[in-house]
């Protein structure tokens, strides 16, 4: 793609990183056919090509976003299943952020949800607040049906109970089983210790029963993605830089193997904390290095051999590849593979590059396009008969659980269950997965 960028604007780098992505479209529209976005409205400028075309034109012209700029930038859900399909290695992800963080700036979005986009913002990175949102939001569900389609949609996705605080959330280490094979932080995160603690415990029991010693580092918290989706950069580079100075400490005094992460959303932006800080002469090297050591928990069972015990019954499941996973960290194999060691009997969800919807606050600030890709998502789950649905990240889980009476668990949950570990909270209750004979709708198992 031509630009026209002024030498001014090009001195700065963020800018001349723009200019290079921009630069290597050729407009070839690829992308357009795998949008969920595009997809739904047909509108080209729902697409990357046309989101490109939009950010291409503010930024030449150095100009604030107007209206219809912010309209399709928002809408898009950074899913970034248009890198996976671009021939052309179109950095989509660097490019959409740039954009995000200029109409943050530069663009006066209307009072309500200038208010509402601050609120997620502050709220969901922190657990303390969290929590008591989540428990006034559980009360007043009743109410939905009178409320903003927003705020109904905020509270169509709380759950209707939440776990008690874990023991599992505070910094700590938890020793290896048997003779130690590495040692690794785990960054247990913020929405998830609220909604489903019991992610983290699987995760725990799991690694150690593997020969792991997991730390949880002091000063380690929400990964930046939040506020970063939402263009405020600022609020994102303090959770960042807080993580990377927690686990530097944790390197330089008892060493670390890797950094551990179990939600692929928030993997996705640590393994980008090297790109966030490259211009930081303070943290570039510190941060390069915290991204490079970052994997996947099913990156790290893949390395280290998943051993399972034999005791969980062969159940149906149907694995759902969260965006931030399979485009954002080209991880699309391992999860599968592990869960088919475990002895499930895995079967692949028909349109599985297409997003459930949930990009991290898009499910409330776009219900309308979350809500119709979420009902193509479980029409595509149920399609394959189910007996449990497993994800590796909690927004998926959040969103897909609204949708479907399905068992949605993380996968984590299934591998420790299949390890020697308990069975799953959602399945404890009797719906499936007892010790004893099975009836599932795929037949007796």
């Amino acid at each position: 793609m031509q630009t026209f960028f002024s030498l001014q604007a090009l001195a700065d780098p963020e800018m001349a990183e723009t200019e290079k992505i921009l630069r290597a479209c050729v407009h070839c529209g690829f992308c357009s056919a795998t949008c969920p976005t595009y997809l739904l409205t047909g509108d080209e400028l729902d697409g990357p090509r046309g989101r490109i075309y939009l950010i291409k034109e503010m930024f030449e012209k150095e100009r604030p976003a107007d209206a219809r700029t912010a309209l399709h930038i928002d809408r898009c859900l950074s899913c970034l299943s248009c890198m996976t399909t671009c021939p052309s290695g179109v950095h989509f992800m660097h490019l959409v952020d740039h954009a995000r963080a200029h109409i943050e700036k530069t663009y006066a979005r209307p009072v309500r949800e200038r208010a509402m986009r601050a609120a997620l913002a502050f709220i969901l990175p922190r657990p303390s607040l969290a929590r008591p949102l989540f428990h006034v939001a559980a009360a007043i569900r009743p109410l939905a049906r009178w409320l903003p389609r927003r705020v109904a949609a905020a509270l169509a996705l709380a759950p209707p109970r939440l776990p008690p605080v874990s023991s599992v959330d505070t910094p700590q280490v938890f020793a290896a089983q048997g003779a130690r094979k590495m040692r690794v932080a785990l960054l247990n995160g913020c929405v998830q210790t609220v909604v489903d603690a019991s992610i983290n415990e699987a995760t725990i029991r799991l690694l150690t029963r593997h020969g792991v010693e997991v730390v949880v580092a002091k000063g380690a918290g929400c990964c930046g993605a939040l506020p970063h989706h939402l263009g405020k950069v600022d609020e994102s580079l303090r959770y960042a830089r807080a993580n990377i100075d927690a686990w530097t400490r944790e390197i330089d005094s008892g060493g670390l193997d890797h950094i551990v992460v179990n939600a692929s959303g928030c993997g996705t932006s640590v393994k980008d904390y090297g790109h966030m800080f490259r211009n930081d002469p303070a943290l570039a090297d510190k941060a390069a290095r915290i991204s490079a050591m970052t994997k996947d928990v099913t990156e790290l069972m893949t390395e280290i051999g998943f051993a399972p015990s034999g005791d969980a019954p062969k159940l149906r499941v149907a694995y759902h590849s969260a965006c931030s996973l399979q485009h954002g960290q080209k991880i699309s194999q391992e999860p599968v593979a592990l869960l088919t060691a475990a002895g499930f009997d895995v079967v692949p969800v028909p349109e599985g590059h297409i997003c459930c919807g949930s990009a991290g606050t898009y499910n409330v600030l776009q219900p309308k396009l979350a809500g119709e890709l979420r009902s193509r998502k479980v029409a595509n789950i149920e399609s394959v008969a189910p007996d449990i649905v497993a994800a590796g990240n909690i927004g998926c889980i959040v969103q897909i659980r609204s949708g479907t009476p399905v068992p949605v668990v993380h996968t984590v949950e299934l591998l420790d269950w299949a390890s020697g570990g308990p069975k799953p909270g959602a399945l404890a209750r009797g719906e499936i997965g007892s010790a004893d004979r099975v009836e599932s709708r795929s037949g007796v198992l």
